[in-house]
């Protein structure tokens, strides 16, 4: 198995810092994240020194108030050439795939006024249309786009590996993959283990936090089985640690990476 960390849960004061902590942990990559604004372009002469010295970043989550799905097609616009260049980004400094949900906090179904400004059917052909142009980009750059699905509370799109999974199946590109996040699963999956064996080999990245958002281990989230589809349908990407940490952070992420192996290393192949 392959175990990041999220840059921002890790201490240190720069991505070499950080690494040699987090790599003594027990871990084999760091996460990145943007915040919009072609913030981590501008990060390139950093993250290209962070290569020259060792530092494994494998993918990158954008962070921003606007997505691919948005309502509005001008921000839509901005999240499309945003992820683009995560894309290039990303593949510049020897990672694999640049993370995006439909859209995050835009709008809930269960929550007041209930009902959307688009239909089912448009929510469709929008997404399908910038999942397909960030799946061309993604290709020349040889990276993925990592799709996410999100809880009914926070988008009101796209909440299961299945319906991610179909999503990608009608844009047609084997740079269009999906992202597992176990909280979001948690709350949306019927099984987790019986949606990621579905998922199958559109599953290239996993997102783990326990049902609490903390870190494994401190929720009641049940991840042998989940575990154990990953390794049934041979998932040979990265797990990357994507949640809040209780206790103090030096000794929380090195107990967690200890646990989380632990965890997996016992299942059967």
């Amino acid at each position: 198995m392959k175990l990041a960390c999220q840059e921002h849960l890790i201490p240190g004061d720069n991505l070499t810092e950080k690494w040699e902590f987090i790599s003594e942990a027990g871990f084999d990559g760091i996460e990145l994240r943007s915040h919009g604004d072609f913030q981590f372009q501008q990060r390139l002469p950093e993250l290209r020194e962070a290569r020259r010295a060792g530092v494994v970043m494998p993918s990158v989550c954008v962070i921003m108030d606007h997505f691919i799905g948005d309502f509005d097609a001008a921000r839509r616009r901005d999240a499309i050439d945003n992820m683009r260049s995560l894309l290039s980004v990303i593949a510049e400094v020897g990672g694999y795939g640049a993370i995006t949900p439909a859209s995050y906090g835009m709008f809930s179904l269960r929550l007041p006024p209930f009902k959307p400004p688009r239909s089912p059917e448009e929510d469709r052909q929008v997404l399908i249309e910038g999942l397909s142009e960030l799946g061309e980009h993604a290709a020349s750059e040889g990276v993925a786009v990592l799709f996410e699905p999100l809880n009914r509370y926070e988008d009101h799109m796209v909440h299961t590996l299945s319906e991610a999974v179909d999503l990608c199946e009608a844009v047609g590109l084997p740079s269009v993959k999906v992202m597992a996040d176990f909280f979001h699963m948690n709350i949306e999956e019927q099984d987790l283990a019986g949606a990621i064996t579905q998922a199958g080999q559109y599953l290239a990245h996993v997102h783990l936090a326990d049902s609490n958002r903390l870190q494994p281990g401190m929720g009641h989230t049940n991840f042998g089985p989940a575990f154990q589809a990953l390794k049934q349908i041979g998932f040979d990407g990265y797990m990357a640690l994507e949640c809040h940490l209780h206790g103090e952070p030096r000794t929380a992420l090195s107990e967690t990476a200890h646990h989380i192996r632990s965890l997996y290393n016992q299942l059967t192949p």
